[in-house]
């Protein structure tokens, strides 16, 4: 089994800060998607960012220009840096990840067990 380890969440003043950091608790075959999402209370799971393994990149339109992706493919290991965060940000976040465990296995989807980001106003 494969498990995300997610770290560098917290609480944050608006303007702040934080980047968080996931890494696969063990060797993957191959991980062509590595990306976060975040979840608000009350609110739906939603992608923040991802990045390929070439170096493809997505964003929320709401974080556009703030926050930053970016991924150490060597060490399956992802990160997101978050800048000028505000308190609409507030949520935990999750890593995911979407790969092959082995040469022969299919596809399959890779979380992490959350963050909490919270940024007061």
């Amino acid at each position: 089994q494969v498990q995300l380890v997610e770290s560098g969440g917290g609480l944050v003043q608006a303007g702040g800060s934080l980047r968080l950091s996931c890494a696969a608790s063990r060797r993957i075959f191959s991980i062509d998607v590595m990306g976060w999402y975040r979840q608000a209370p009350g609110k739906e799971r939603e992608l923040v960012a991802r990045m390929t393994t070439s170096g493809r990149t997505n964003y929320a339109d709401s974080v556009k220009g703030r926050f930053t992706i970016s991924r150490d493919n060597a060490k399956n290991t992802v990160y997101l840096q978050m800048n000028s965060l505000k308190p609409e940000d507030t949520a935990v976040y999750y890593c995911n990840a979407v790969g092959r465990l082995y040469s022969y296995s299919p596809m399959d989807n890779y979380w992490g067990q959350g963050t909490q980001v919270t940024v007061s106003s």
